[in-house]
């Protein structure tokens, strides 16, 4: 399997995991927002640690040019999101905020090219606008008042600086040290100021199972996978993978019931579907920014998104 794959499949897999987790994140309505983050990615980037220190994979320490660009990932990409996604939708229904959440591939297919100093290829950016419309379809559109189209709007500038900033770091931490070092960088932010609004309390069982999964799944294990992918397809081709993420949601809550079936949500899957094949044209060439790592590195990266 080349690499190229490696990452799709790893991607795929992310995009999943975090799709199908929606209901699970709904579990921490209740839960003080800030603190709920800062347990979530601080059980998280102690288990990459720990997996790390049990494979003996060496991981390499953030420079002060990495410093930087950890706080704003954390604070935008992880704490950010998730704050601005809860606010968006006591403003705007939930239609609406998934539907420009769809516009995150169009910006990584545009935004990415420029900052690596290169045109936007054709076919992520038509992938993107796809996958896009694919979302709109099935969030089925939706009304907001107040500043709920503008924290919808952020949230998903949030969600696109996720995979942008990650970007940049991968390169010289590789996968696994990306993920771990967000993750304890997000946590002691969120710690932090959840001291100071929200505060703390004990999770009951519910949350405290909804708290482990997150950590453990979609944390710990997704992110690794996410950061992989982009590390061999690049920021505008995985962020084509974005879309996969409302159409895994829309299986889960129709395996639960907790969701009706409407038949646009069939166009919808497609169109997504479409943009993710069509985007992925010409991915099979390895990724012209991926830093030629040493063996050892290779290795661990690769364990890494396997695990």
């Amino acid at each position: 399997m080349t690499p190229a794959a490696r990452g799709l499949l790893a991607g795929i897999s992310a995009a999943v995991i975090v799709g199908g987790s929606v209901p699970v994140t709904g579990l921490l309505d209740a839960y003080p927002l800030l603190t709920g983050q800062a347990l979530r990615y601080a059980l998280g980037g102690v288990l990459l640690l720990g997996y790390a220190w049990l494979r003996g994979i060496r991981l390499p320490l953030p420079g002060l040019k990495d410093l930087p660009i950890l706080v704003a990932l954390g604070v935008t990409g992880m704490v950010g999101f998730q704050a601005c996604l809860l606010l968006a939708q006591r403003y705007a229904e939930p239609g609406l905020v998934a539907a420009l959440l769809g516009g995150s591939p169009l910006v990584l297919a545009l935004v990415t090219p420029v900052l690596e100093r290169r045109r936007p290829a054709a076919a992520p950016v038509a992938g993107a606008v796809l996958a896009a419309a694919g979302i709109v379809v099935l969030a089925g559109g939706g009304a907001s008042h107040g500043p709920g189209l503008a924290l919808a709007v952020l949230a998903m500038l949030c969600e696109a600086s996720f995979t942008l900033l990650a970007a940049v770091l991968v390169r010289r931490m590789g996968p696994l040290g990306t993920a771990a070092c967000s993750c304890l960088t997000a946590a002691l932010g969120a710690a932090v100021l959840g001291t100071f609004i929200g505060g703390w309390r004990v999770p009951d069982g519910r949350e405290l199972a909804a708290l482990l999964v997150l950590a453990v799944i979609v944390t710990a294990l997704a992110f690794c996978l996410w950061y992989f992918a982009v590390s061999q397809l690049g920021a505008d081709r995985a962020g084509l993978l974005i879309g996969l993420m409302p159409a895994s949601g829309l299986a889960v809550a129709l395996i639960l019931g907790t969701q009706g079936f409407r038949p646009a949500q069939l166009v919808g899957v497609a169109l997504v579907s479409l943009g993710v094949v069509s985007g992925m044209a010409g991915s099979n060439r390895p990724y012209h920014s991926r830093p030629q790592l040493p063996p050892r590195a290779i290795r661990s990266t690769s364990s890494a998104s396997s695990s």
